[in-house]
């Protein structure tokens, strides 16, 4: 069964709803950095880093949604990390600016639809044991991840890039995330 085809989601309990619960929470601390913020405010710069709140959020989309994709299907959803062009590394670099015509609502829509498509497929996932090869990358990795190795990294992605936004967002108007 494959996530398009499903017509109800079953419930989740076990290992399965603390993967989902964990990253429910990240996910909630990243986007509560965005809130009463305008288009303009949500793709400002307030550090020396390129990050905006917008962009990061586009990032960890990006992100969700690929490490999805290599759930499912593998290797082959996954660039070959060590061949990446001027053009594939300037794309990459689009992923943390709001460009134009992006909005904050659009951002937080297509952030929404990745966050349910994880959580569907965790949901159906007949084992989180199964291992597919890692894609080529220029940095120390193992050769397999299994499925509950990538749940992992897509909590850890989002934790980090929550905190990154936390500090954004403190240095933009004054407002915290947490304490």
């Amino acid at each position: 069964m494959t996530v398009n085809e499903l017509t109800t989601t079953p419930a989740v309990t076990g290992e399965r709803a603390d993967l989902l619960a964990a990253l429910a929470k990240q996910r909630h601390f990243l986007r509560f950095t965005t809130r009463d913020l305008t288009d303009e405010q949500a793709g400002r710069r307030t550090t020396v880093s390129e990050l905006c709140l917008g962009g990061l959020i586009k990032h960890v989309t990006a992100v969700e949604r690929s490490w999805a994709n290599f759930i499912v299907e593998g290797p082959s959803a996954m660039p070959d990390f060590t061949a990446m062009t001027e053009e594939d590394q300037a794309r990459w670099a689009d992923e943390f600016r709001m460009l134009p015509g992006d909005t904050l609502a659009g951002v937080l829509a297509n952030y929404e639809e990745a966050a349910r498509r994880t959580d569907e497929l965790v949901a159906v996932l007949p084992d989180l044991d199964v291992t597919h090869p890692l894609p080529k990358a220029p940095w120390p990795q193992p050769e397999r991840w299994s499925v509950r190795q990538v749940l992992i990294h897509i909590i850890a992605e989002t934790a980090q890039h929550a905190g990154h936004a936390d500090i954004i967002r403190e240095s933009l108007d004054g407002a915290k995330t947490m304490g």
